[in-house]
C-alpha cells in the first residue's frame, strides 16, 4: 500500500470526524430547541379542546361578543406559529443530515476507489494515536445512519400533524420524545472521544 493513499485516507477521515463533531453539536442544539416547542404544541391543543368543551354562552363571559371565535383564532395562530418553527428546525436537522452524509460518502468512496491497494493489516491496524481505518469507517457509517433515520422519523411525525387534529397534537410531545435514541447519541460521543488524538495528530 502506498503511503500517499494512506495519508489521503487519514486526511479524509479526520475531515469527516471534524464535520461529525461540529454537526453533532448543531443537531443536539436544534433538538433541544424543539422540546419546548413540542410542549407548547400539546398545551395549545389542550386549550383548544377545553375551549370546545365550554359553552361560553352559559358563563359570565357571554357578554363579550365573539369571544369564542377570537380565542379560537388566537389558539390557531399560535399553533401555526409553533408548527412553522418546528418545520424551520427540521430544515436545520436536514442540513446536518446532508452534511454528514456527504462527508461520510466522500471518505467511503475514497476508500473504495483505493481498496485494491489496501492490505488487510494496514486497514485493521491500530496505533497509539488512533483506531484502525476499518473501525473509523464503520463508526462514520453508523453515525450517518443514525442521523438519516432520526431525521426521517421526526420529519414523518411532523408531517402527520394537523392544526385541526387535536388528538395528534396532544400526543405529539410524547411521540417526539419516544423517538429519542440516547444509546446512539452516546455511541457518537464515545466515537468522537476515541478519535480525538487521531484528529489532533495531523
Amino acid at each position: 500500500m502506498s503511503k500517499p493513499i494512506l495519508l489521503s485516507l487519514h486526511q479524509g477521515l479526520r475531515k469527516s470526524f471534524q464535520s461529525l463533531e461540529n454537526n453533532q453539536k448543531v443537531w443536539e442544539s436544534v433538538l433541544a430547541d424543539c422540546i419546548p416547542l413540542m410542549v407548547s404544541l400539546g398545551n395549545l391543543a389542550e386549550q383548544s379542546r377545553a375551549l370546545s368543551n365550554i359553552q361560553i354562552s352559559n358563563t359570565p363571559l357571554r357578554d363579550f361578543p365573539d369571544l369564542e371565535e377570537r380565542l379560537r383564532f388566537k389558539l390557531q395562530l399560535s399553533t401555526d406559529t409553533v408548527l412553522e418553527k418546528l418545520n424551520l428546525n427540521m430544515s436545520s436537522l436536514q442540513s446536518v443530515r446532508d452534511s454528514v452524509t456527504n462527508q461520510v460518502s466522500a471518505v467511503v468512496q475514497l476508500y473504495e476507489q483505493n481498496a485494491d491497494s489496501l492490505d488487510l493489516l494496514t486497514v485493521t491496524e491500530r496505533s497509539s494515536t488512533g483506531p484502525s481505518v476499518s473501525d473509523m469507517l464503520e463508526w462514520l457509517v453508523n453515525a450517518e445512519r443514525h442521523f438519516r433515520q432520526q431525521y426521517l422519523r421526526r420529519k414523518t411525525l411532523l408531517q402527520t400533524l394537523r392544526p385541526d387534529d387535536l388528538s395528534l397534537l396532544e400526543s405529539a410531545p410524547k411521540r417526539w420524545k419516544s423517538l429519542e435514541s440516547p444509546s446512539a447519541e452516546d455511541e457518537i460521543r464515545d466515537t468522537l472521544c476515541k478519535v480525538h488524538f487521531f484528529i489532533e495528530s495531523q
